[in-house]
């Protein structure tokens, strides 16, 4: 609960920024335009949906939108955003638990991961990445 709150926090930080009251929105463009609700699929044994219509890496999870693209993770309310930056260390676990195969725009750096292993996160975003429990004891050198 504690961390959904730090992400929304984030959320609205990163929306607000330094917008003067003149400015009524922010629009962050993430190269994916989806037209209308994407069909959402389970990913087995996770409470994580992911659309497999989308071409790329588009996850829903605890009433949130969710997109992996460029090694960033980005969240928001509705499936067109707006989308706020998440850090990686309030990045939801259940989502970094997906299995490779899941993500439909996988980094050409995970081409040699199991396809049925979560990403090596540690080896992307380097061994402390997280302070908050998200690296510690979470074997991920599958």
């Amino acid at each position: 609960m504690i961390r959904r709150a730090m992400v929304a926090g984030l959320m609205v930080a990163t929306l607000a920024g330094s917008a003067g009251p003149a400015q009524a929105a922010v629009h962050v463009s993430i190269g994916i335009n989806v037209p209308a609700p994407p069909q959402l699929v389970v990913v087995p044994g996770t409470p994580v949906s992911y659309a497999p219509g989308v071409p790329g890496n588009y996850f829903f999870y605890g009433g949130q939108y969710y997109v992996f693209t460029n090694g960033i993770w980005y969240a928001g309310p509705g499936y067109m955003g707006p989308w706020a930056v998440v850090a990686p260390q309030y990045v939801p676990r259940p989502l970094l638990t997906v299995p490779v195969r899941y993500y439909r725009a996988a980094p050409e750096e995970w081409r040699h991961s199991r396809r049925e292993h979560p990403p090596r996160w540690a080896q992307h975003w380097g061994p402390d990445w997280d302070e908050h429990g998200h690296g510690h004891g979470h074997d991920n050198r599958h």
